[in-house]
């Protein structure tokens, strides 16, 4: 059976591009995209190349941003154009297929298997350059595209040349371009997962792919077999059809607590720990959801689940918290000590998803909570997890000192996984 052809294509720095498109006095000069410039509060959306080059970067706070580049101009964000001028890639995509997966606004994954067998080649490079000028020309925005024979080596092609540049990732050149490349560059190995895998001195996407499976499952549990299958160019997983839910369904984190828990102070500090697990998670995946729901199981083997959803879909760790022990409230009576707790944020859609404000909750005070999660996981980041904790923390060490970020605690965002006639699945 001949392999398929996956394109994906990244939409260069996408926010700025259309706000630079609508105002090409931005185009020469270093600016970013994100929060509001007269209150001097926010984060950095994306930023051009000027201002990247010089050291802005995406999640920084406006201030943080202006250090690093003193010049660098704010914009605020226009969802509704970005959300139009998305539309208007998608339509392009779907002149060569109706297999366009969308990820996130400014990128998208197109099955063009069908298309380029029509036109009698077998690689996509025509494809993929007549989309990418059509982009240009249509649009007046740049794309990046990867092109491979499946979904994970095309991703890692558009990231690899940017901006405006076609990678194409083959059975004949994926060892020496890929396997070379650090193990962060393969989709999913995020900063801990990297931390683990040079634990154990695999470095590069080639060693993942070299190392025994079974001692990756030993490692990270199911996820291991992904991550092997995946750095090797096993990933059959399927481009849905623009429409179709998103395979990833919920992100979502349980642990059996090291002692039973006693109390709601007990229960509250786990929540907590899950949350602000489950909320990074989000964050690094680019994604925020509406339905919060909890998993409890007592020492008296009894278990429950509970969701509820929420007027405004979140990734911040206080709201999830929040909500999940207002849910545990409402529905345990302590007949019996608590044994496992979970937290799960689900219904996701990406984080670049407009919403409507609610009045009774305050963005100003929302946008604090975001800032403060960021600030958090990148001290956490350079210092390890204990060098800042909350203070219902101190209140028991031995609960505290459960690290809920960490992978053996984790319930991998990945959904689904499919090798051959094995579905691993969360």
């Amino acid at each position: 059976m001949d392999d398929r052809i996956i394109l994906h294509s990244d939409c260069n720095c996408f926010y700025a591009a259309v706000e630079m498109l609508h105002d090409p006095s931005l185009r020469n000069i270093p600016m970013a995209v994100g929060g509001d410039p007269q209150a001097r509060h926010g984060i950095v959306l994306t930023a051009n190349y000027i201002a990247k080059r010089r050291g802005v970067k995406t999640g920084m706070a406006l201030w943080q941003a202006r250090q690093a580049c003193r010049d660098v101009v704010f914009v605020s964000p226009h969802y509704d154009e970005y959300i139009r001028f998305s539309g208007k890639a998608r339509k392009i995509y779907s002149d060569y297929t109706d297999l366009v997966e969308p990820y996130g606004l400014d990128e998208s994954w197109l099955d063009i298997t069908d298309s380029a067998r029509m036109l009698g080649t077998t690689d996509g490079m025509e494809i993929a350059r007549e989309i990418s000028g059509r982009i240009k020309r249509e649009l007046g925005i740049t794309v990046s595209i990867g092109v491979s024979w499946n979904k994970i080596f095309s991703k890692f092609g558009s990231d690899y040349k940017k901006p405006d540049a076609i990678t194409q990732i083959t059975r004949d050149n994926y060892k020496d371009i890929l396997w070379k490349s650090p193990a962060s560059d393969l989709l999913y190995v995020g900063r801990r997962t990297e931390l683990k895998l040079r634990k154990y001195g695999i470095l590069t996407i080639g060693d993942i792919a070299c190392a025994d499976p079974e001692f990756l499952h030993h490692i990270f549990g199911k996820v291991g077999y992904v991550l092997y299958a995946f750095a090797r160019g096993e990933d059959h997983t399927p481009v849905a059809a623009m429409g179709e839910c998103s395979p990833i369904k919920s992100v979502g984190n349980s642990t059996t607590t090291p002692r039973d828990l006693v109390d709601n102070i007990d229960v509250r500090m786990v929540i907590y720990l899950l949350s602000e697990s489950v909320a990074a998670r989000l964050r690094e995946n680019h994604f925020i959801g509406d339905v919060i729901g909890i998993s409890v199981r007592d020492n008296g083997l009894y278990s429950f689940t509970r969701q509820h959803k929420v007027k405004i879909p979140t990734n911040i760790s206080e709201e999830i918290a929040g909500y999940a022990f207002e849910l545990f409230k409402e529905n345990y009576t302590w007949e019996h000590p608590i044994r496992s707790v979970g937290v799960r944020v689900s219904n996701l859609v990406p984080d670049t998803t407009p919403h409507q404000t609610d009045l009774f909750n305050s963005e100003e005070m929302r946008e604090k909570y975001l800032r403060a999660d960021l600030a958090v996981t990148d001290i956490r980041r350079r210092f390890g997890y204990e060098s800042v904790l909350r203070g219902i923390m101190y209140f028991d060490k031995q609960l505290s000192g459960l690290d809920a970020k960490a992978e053996d605690h984790m319930i991998h965002p990945v959904g689904y996984f499919q090798n051959g006639n094995r579905v691993l699945e969360e």
